[in-house]
C-alpha cells in the first residue's frame, strides 16, 4: 500500500485520491482554498471567488472519455452528477431519429454539467472515503527531498519496450536525476509520503519549488492560440427542462463564431470567441451587445428566443495557450518521487473540451500503477512515456486545430484556416449519421482524428455531400464584418 501526497484540490487532485483510495491506497489532498465544494451549486457557481481557477465558471463538458472513467471507476460520482442535474446526451441525438446503434456507440455520450456539479460530487465521495484526508486551507509552501535513485543497473529503456507500463523513451534509467521527493511541507508542518502528485495545474507553482530543491526547469511546450472567449450564463423558464436539440453545437464565420453550452438544472452558457487582436472584442463585455452578436449567430438565436433568465454578466477569458509540460529530458527524470497530472502535464485550449477527459485519464493511471516503486527512477520514466503515447497525440490535435481556427479569425476573410475539405466534413456530419459517428469518435476520444477520417466510406460520404454542393464555402455561418461591426458598435 502506497501514501500519495497530490497538490491541488481542482477536478484532477481530488480524482486521483480518490481513484487511488478505491485501489487499497491512502491519499492526502493539500488544497490552498480553504472552502470546499458544496451542493448549493448556484451559490458555489457565481458566488466563489477562485482567482486562482479562472476556469471554473467558464462552460465544461464531460465527453464520454471522462464519463467512462467516472461509470467504470467512480460510478457513485457519476451517479451523484446525475441526482445532482447533471444531464446525458448522446453524440447521435442530433438527428430526428437516432441511426440504428454499433458497438462502440455508448461511447459517444456527454455529461451536460457546469464544472461545480463534479467538484460538488468528488468532494461527496472524498469525505466518504475513509482512506482520503483532504486539507482545505492548507497550501503546500515547499517539498521534502533525498538524494535520488541510481536507476539500478542503468538498462536503457528501449523506444517501444513494454506495453501500458512500459517507457518507449530510449532514456538511460541512471541519467540526470540527483533529486527525489519525499513529501511535502506546509505552513502547520510536514507530510512525508511515498510519491506526490503535482495536480495543481499551470499556475500552481511546481516549476518554482523544484528549482528550490535544485532540479532542472521541465520541458515546457507552449503554443499561443490566439482566441479570446466571453460567456454568459441563463436559465430555461421554470417547467422547460431542455432547450431546442439543434442547433447548440460550435458554429462560425471568418472572424467569430459561437457555441450553447447545456448544463445542469436548465442552466446553459452562450459563448462568443473571437481572436484576441480583434479591435471589436471589449464591446462583448457589454451584456447588451454581447447578446445581440449572439443572435447573429444559428445557436445563439435559438437559445436567446426562449426567454432564458440571466444568471450572470458576461465573463471573458483570454491569453490562453496550450501547454505541455515533461519532467523527463533527454537525460532522464528532472525528478523523481514525483508526477504530474491534469493541466500540469497538459493544459489545452477549450474548444474541443478534452482537459477533464486527459485529467482523469492521467489521475486513474497514477492510482493503477503507485504499487510499482513510486520513487523510482523507472516511474518516472514510465509515467513520462505513457502520457506522451496517450496524452500527447490529443494535445497535439488540439494544436493544430486551434493553429487552424486563429489564423482564420486574424484575416478576417476566412481563407487562412481551416481546408475546405476538413469544414465540408464538419458540416457534413450535420447531415450524415454515418460521418457524425465517425466526427464523434473524434470529439470523444475514441479513435485519433488521422484513423477515423481516413476510412474510406466516410471520406466517400463527404465527397459525395462536396460534389453535390459545388458552391459550398466553409465558414459562412454568423455575419459578415460589416453587420458584425455594427452589432458590436452597440
Amino acid at each position: 500500500m502506497a501514501h500519495v501526497l497530490v497538490i491541488g484540490g481542482g477536478v484532477a487532485g481530488p480524482a486521483t485520491a480518490l481513484l487511488a483510495a478505491r485501489q487499497g491506497h491512502t491519499a492526502e489532498v493539500f488544497e490552498r482554498d480553504a472552502r470546499a465544494p458544496g451542493t448549493e451549486l448556484d451559490r458555489d457557481f457565481f458566488g466563489w471567488r477562485r482567482p486562482t481557477v479562472p476556469q471554473a465558471a467558464q462552460p465544461h463538458v464531460l465527453l464520454g472519455a471522462a464519463r467512462n472513467v467516472l461509470r467504470g471507476d467512480l460510478p457513485d460520482v457519476h451517479e451523484e452528477m446525475l441526482r445532482l442535474g447533471a444531464r446525458e446526451r448522446h453524440e447521435l441525438d442530433w438527428f430526428d431519429a437516432r441511426p440504428p446503434a454499433l458497438p462502440g456507440d455508448d461511447d459517444l455520450v456527454m455529461l451536460q454539467a457546469r464544472r461545480i456539479v463534479l467538484e460538488s460530487a468528488l468532494a461527496t465521495a472524498l469525505r466518504a472515503e475513509p482512506g482520503v484526508v483532504v486539507r482545505y486551507g492548507e497550501p503546500v509552501t515547499g517539498l521534502i527531498t533525498a538524494p535520488g535513485p541510481s536507476g539500478g543497473n542503468g538498462s536503457t529503456m528501449g523506444a517501444g519496450s513494454g506495453s501500458g507500463s512500459g517507457s518507449g523513451s530510449g532514456l538511460e534509467l541512471g541519467q540526470g536525476c540527483g533529486i527525489r521527493v519525499t513529501g511535502v511541507t506546509t505552513e502547520t508542518g510536514s507530510y512525508p509520503g511515498d510519491l506526490v502528485v503535482d495536480a495543481c495545474g499551470r499556475r500552481g507553482g511546481t516549476e518554482r519549488r523544484l528549482a528550490e530543491v535544485g532540479c532542472r526547469p521541465p520541458l515546457v511546450e507552449r503554443h499561443r492560440t490566439g482566441l479570446a472567449y466571453f460567456c454568459r450564463w441563463y436559465r430555461l423558464p421554470e417547467g422547460m427542462e431542455e432547450g431546442p436539440r439543434r442547433p447548440w453545437a460550435v458554429t462560425g464565420g471568418a472572424f467569430a463564431g459561437c457555441a450553447v453550452f447545456p448544463a445542469d438544472n436548465r442552466a446553459f452558457a452562450v459563448t462568443l470567441f473571437v481572436h484576441t487582436e480583434d479591435t471589436t472584442r471589449s464591446a462583448l463585455r457589454d451584456p447588451a451587445v454581447f447578446e445581440a452578436a449572439a443572435r447573429a449567430f444559428p445557436p445563439g438565436a435559438a437559445w436567446l428566443a426562449l426567454g432564458a433568465e440571466p444568471l450572470s454578466g458576461v465573463l471573458a477569458t483570454a491569453s490562453l495557450d496550450n501547454r505541455w509540460s515533461a519532467l523527463v529530458d533527454e537525460r532522464g527524470p528532472v525528478v523523481t518521487g514525483l508526477v504530474p497530472v491534469g493541466d500540469s502535464i497538459t493544459h489545452t485550449n477549450p474548444t474541443l473540451g478534452q482537459g477533464t477527459s486527459l485529467a482523469l485519464w492521467a489521475a486513474r493511471r497514477v492510482a493503477r500503477t503507485v504499487h510499482r516503486d513510486p520513487g523510482s527512477a523507472k516511474y518516472a520514466v514510465d509515467h513520462h512515456a505513457w502520457a506522451q503515447r496517450t496524452l500527447k497525440p490529443w494535445f497535439d490535435f488540439q494544436v493544430v486545430a486551434d493553429a487552424a481556427i486563429g489564423e482564420r479569425f486574424a484575416t478576417r476573410a476566412g481563407r487562412g484556416g481551416t481546408a475546405r475539405e476538413v469544414s465540408a466534413l464538419f458540416d457534413c456530419a450535420l447531415e450524415d449519421p454515418e460521418v457524425m459517428r465517425a466526427r464523434a469518435r473524434v470529439r470523444h476520444l475514441v479513435e485519433p482524428p488521422e484513423r477515423a477520417y481516413a476510412d474510406p466510406e466516410v471520406r466517400a460520404r463527404v465527397a459525395r455531400w462536396l460534389a453535390a454542393r459545388p458552391d459550398y464555402a466553409p465558414n459562412a455561418t454568423g455575419p459578415d464584418r460589416e453587420e458584425w461591426e455594427k452589432l458590436t458598435a452597440g
